[in-house]
């Protein structure tokens, strides 16, 4: 039997052994083959796929969604617009993302604005704030 080894296959695909073992448990990777010796044995394509859920994750896809990204360019009914609709709806959640930071970012601003950095805590105004209902 041939096949790539989990440590080839990690290597081409840019991942941990211990990444390509998780996604595996995580039904993202079908089981491989296993030789007599009882160590996985991999086909080629599969270094593809992997490429393929870094790239996702690297975009901010949770796995739950890679998964579904997965069973679309499985299905040959899958349209364009399909997948266009599910980049989008990422779209929209990163700039909602950005957006609850950026609210982050400027109270956090705020607070350390009002603290002059000197004295003991009591009485510091970032505290304070944080303290409050």
């Amino acid at each position: 039997m041939t096949g790539l080894t989990i440590g080839q296959v990690a290597r081409r695909a840019g991942l941990g052994v211990e990444t390509v073992r998780y996604y595996e448990r995580e039904g993202l990777l079908a089981a491989p083959d296993r030789r007599p010796s009882g160590y996985r044995a991999y086909p080629e394509g599969v270094v593809a796929r992997l490429r393929f859920i870094r790239r996702a994750k690297e975009l901010g896809f949770t796995l739950r969604e890679i998964k579904d990204l997965l069973e679309l360019t499985a299905d040959p009914a899958t349209t364009r617009a399909e997948l266009r609709g599910r980049a989008e709806a990422k779209v929209a959640d990163v700039e909602a993302r950005i957006a609850d930071l950026t609210r982050v970012r400027d109270a956090l601003r705020d607070l350390a604005s009002q603290c002059d950095g000197h004295g003991p805590l009591d009485g510091c105004p970032i505290l304070h704030a944080l303290g409050q209902e």
